[in-house]
């Protein structure tokens, strides 16, 4: 499956942006899905995830609150929802696929597929 992230941009501090993620191929109970981000000079880090289903959803503490993760496997799209944006959320923002048994996955190394991210910055 190939992954593409977009929706990315300048937002002011306390704006909003919602970041899609479209998939190539069918990911409708195949693929547990993640958003994580890479802000400058920090490694990779979990955003928030989804169940193949979508009924469970996690999220790192910086953001919960604040972002929203939401799937249409009918669609084959993933979605973050981000709100009451801060610039310490200033990264590029990748999805991420996971064709693991199991129902929600935190690390890099548990997803198979990556799309090629797409910029966020938000300014203070």
């Amino acid at each position: 499956v190939q992954l593409q992230a977009f929706g990315g941009g300048l937002v002011q501090a306390g704006g909003s942006l919602r970041l899609s993620c479209a998939a190539s191929g069918r990911i409708s109970s195949n693929y547990v899905m993640g958003w994580f981000r890479q802000g400058p000079g920090k490694e990779r880090e979990i955003v928030a995830v989804i169940s193949r289903s979508g009924a469970s959803t996690d999220y790192a503490d910086s953001v919960k609150g604040r972002f929203i993760v939401s799937r249409d496997n009918a669609e084959n799209s993933v979605y973050l929802q981000m709100n009451s944006l801060r610039p310490e959320d200033t990264a590029v923002y990748y999805c991420a696929a996971s064709s693991r048994v199991g129902v929600l996955f935190y690390s890099t190394g548990s997803y198979n597929y990556w799309g090629q991210g797409t910029l966020v910055t938000v300014s203070s």
